[in-house]
């Protein structure tokens, strides 16, 4: 095979199927290591299960129950390397764990907040504590019969925007990124995968050669191998549905609640967008199209009742503003209930008699995305000998290089630097963008320079950028994905944003 990073007549390394966290994390990490790569993504960025997960880079601490401490210590020594690495999109977040002692005993629960506090080395989050409810501002906002509790702290996300940003990077440092673009099928053919590819927009199919087919297609993980490769696997895939709902803010400050339930399970109350609660998730075994995932009025229901148990102010589905659910593509270890199938990763790698590797990524979660490509690249390096060291554990993702990763003097420069910036808009471009702000900006010297006004906050200067260095194509991509503004938009900015869109478009095509 030839050496690491030729890319000879049209051949690359990598050819990755897949532009979710896992595709785009690998398309980032072989990069940067001196290897080509292409990734193709048949829908968005971020489309699918990477954009309908909880928000939340985090240790897993109910994972403690199942005795995953390796995925644990990993996922918690990740939540620090990636809060430096993206203090922009990823920012701590204080847990309220009210007690309930028919669920779990209280020794049990502080067992478990030690070996969190201590297994992953944490240096920059507090460390856990014991809660006074009737007394700790917290507990206002809970029935007054759960009196006692704890806290500790994990870190949110913005999950769309950090797959975003690592196929950003990836990009710049040499990858080429095809969204909206399909792999058909691809084969074997001597030392090298031929793959043919086609381009949904226009049905234009054409074939590329690699090295290495990497499969990262999440829930499509298997049936990709079965019908794309027509090839056998051996690992067994579990589809499992998690849906949340957004209601109206449910609570006063900026803490999120980790609610027990009586089927042990844990239910997520998390401050989302300013004016909302993100409630959930669920876990359901699911058997259908992962493209036509919904939630379930049952589900709704479930999510209502927990709610319903816990806090004073009571909901109903009728104040259900939003829904999202995704399918996370499991590796099956065979556990009765679809909440005890493992989180963790498991890499198959296909090399068998020197034929050109195949390597499968089967489940994961998005807070050990980058340790999960290391691993997939560290199976590859027999193949590529000449691969570059490991590097993303200290190199800062687009706009994350915030010096000290001082996020809030880094806000307090932004307001400084551009006064005429209404507040929330400065804040929003600051926490979406980073230090990529002034790329977005610009020359501009007034908000009247920022382009079109769409209505709300949304101008026609940010948009250009989305759709110029993030791959946004559709109002979807830009409301829901790049900027999470579809709450907050009303019907007519909506209407103006796909006619603005739709005009884009045409002037492109005339070009």
């Amino acid at each position: 095979m030839p050496a690491a990073g030729e890319d000879n007549a049209g051949i690359v390394d990598l050819l990755i199927v897949g532009g979710g966290i896992n595709g785009a994390g690998i398309a980032r990490d072989a990069v940067g290591r001196g290897l080509s790569v292409q990734l193709v993504e048949q829908n968005d960025l971020a489309s699918a299960t990477s954009s309908a997960s909880t928000k939340l880079i985090h240790g897993g601490l109910r994972y403690l129950e199942y005795y995953e401490f390796r995925l644990v210590r990993e996922a918690l020594i990740e939540r620090e390397v990636l809060l430096r690495n993206a203090p922009h999109i990823i920012r701590p977040l204080t847990f309220v764990l009210p007690h309930e002692a028919a669920l779990r005993p209280a020794w049990l629960v502080r067992l478990g907040l030690f070996l969190y506090d201590h297994l992953g080395g944490r240096k920059l989050l507090p460390a856990s504590r014991g809660l006074n409810l009737r007394r700790d501002p917290a507990g206002k906002a809970l029935k007054p019969s759960l009196t006692k509790g704890f806290s500790y702290s994990d870190c949110r996300v913005d999950d769309a925007r950090l797959v975003a940003l690592n196929a950003l990077d990836a990009r710049e440092r040499g990858a080429t990124i095809l969204t909206r673009t399909r792999c058909v099928s691809a084969r074997r053919d001597g030392q090298l995968w031929t793959a043919v590819l086609e381009k949904f927009s226009s049905g234009e199919r054409w074939t590329v050669r690699a090295r290495c087919l990497v499969n990262a297609a999440g829930p499509w993980v298997a049936s990709f191998v079965k019908h794309a490769l027509a090839l056998p696997h051996s690992q067994r895939l579990r589809l499992v549905k998690g849906s949340h709902i957004v209601v109206p803010r449910l609570f006063e400050g900026e803490q999120a609640y980790i609610l027990q339930n009586a089927d042990r399970r844990i239910v997520f109350a998390i401050p989302y967008e300013g004016d909302f609660t993100l409630i959930g998730t669920t876990d359901e075994t699911y058997e259908g199209d992962p493209s036509k995932v919904v939630i379930s009025p049952a589900e709704i229901a479930y999510l209502c009742q927990v709610i319903n148990d816990h806090f004073v102010k009571q909901i109903t589905p009728a104040d259900v503003v939003w829904t999202y659910a995704g399918v996370r593509p499991l590796h099956d270890d065979e556990s009765t209930s679809a909440s005890a199938v493992t989180r963790d990763y498991v890499l198959e790698l296909d090399d068998q008699d020197g034929m050109p590797p195949l390597l499968s990524v089967f489940g994961g979660k998005i807070t050990t995305f980058r340790k999960l490509a290391e691993h997939a690249l560290e199976k590859l390096k027999p193949h590529f000998p000449q691969i570059g060291p490991v590097w993303t554990h200290a190199a800062p993702l687009p706009g994350g290089d915030i010096p000290n990763a001082d996020f809030t003097g880094f806000l307090a420069s932004v307001t400084a630097h551009w006064p005429w910036l209404p507040a929330s808009l400065a804040g929003r471009y600051a926490r979406a963008y980073g230090t990529r702000i002034a790329q977005l900006l610009g020359e501009a010297q007034g908000i009247d320079e920022l382009g079109l006004h769409l209505g709300d906050d949304l101008y026609g200067r940010e948009i250009q950028y989305l759709i110029d260095q993030e791959w946004a194509v559709t109002a979807e991509d830009i409301l829901w994905r790049r900027s999470k503004r579809g709450l907050h938009v009303t019907p007519a900015t909506i209407t103006a944003l796909e006619s603005w869109l739709g005009e884009t478009h045409l002037k492109a095509r005339q070009r």
